[in-house]
């Protein structure tokens, strides 16, 4: 099993800062969540695994807690039904979200990605985020894929969001997307 690159400099980062972190990438194992979670990150986000070995994954939030594990699914919208896509959207599981995350009763936490969204700066997925925000409740849903704007922002009604594309190039500024979720 190939080692993530970029754990130990993560754990470096997490032990200097004050700020809570959620880090997400290559966790496999229960001494790699392990690790980040001992050297103060907040959350750790499990994608495929979630999706591929769900009994490792429930173990891990009855061990951690379920503020520490952050399930991440990515999907794409056929016919209406949001289908989980796992190995970086190479492989298109089959299944609903909503069928995946009826297997967590007790998470407390997903990213949610619109594959078709993501990137594009087209604005997110308000139909899916609101349909999940309602249907899986009490989960704090994070959207993904298509925040563009402050509006979009504004509009959401997530616990938080993904913006990335948007500050890379510069069509929401920091500041302002940190004082809109603060007030």
């Amino acid at each position: 099993m190939r080692e993530p690159v970029q754990h130990e400099l993560i754990a470096a980062l997490a032990r200097m800062s004050s700020l809570r972190l959620q880090v997400g990438g290559g966790f496999r194992t229960r001494d790699q969540v392990a690790r980040m979670l001992d050297a103060g990150i907040a959350r750790v986000v499990i994608g495929s695994l979630a999706v591929r070995e769900p009994d490792t994954v429930r173990r891990w939030i009855g061990e951690f807690g379920a503020d520490r594990i952050t399930l991440s699914l990515d999907v794409n919208v056929v016919d209406g039904v949001p289908v989980v896509a796992i190995s970086g959207w190479t492989e298109d599981t089959g299944t609903s979200l909503w069928k995946v995350v009826a297997e967590y009763p007790e998470a407390r936490h997903l990213l949610l990605t619109d594959i078709g969204q993501d990137g594009m700066l087209a604005g997110p997925n308000f139909e899916l985020l609101e349909d999940a925000v309602e249907r899986l409740a009490p989960l704090n849903i994070q959207a993904s894929g298509g925040v563009s704007s402050l509006a979009d922002l504004e509009r959401l009604t997530t616990d938080g969001a993904i913006v990335g594309k948007a500050l890379w190039e510069g069509r929401i500024r920091l500041e302002e997307a940190l004082r809109l979720v603060r007030t």
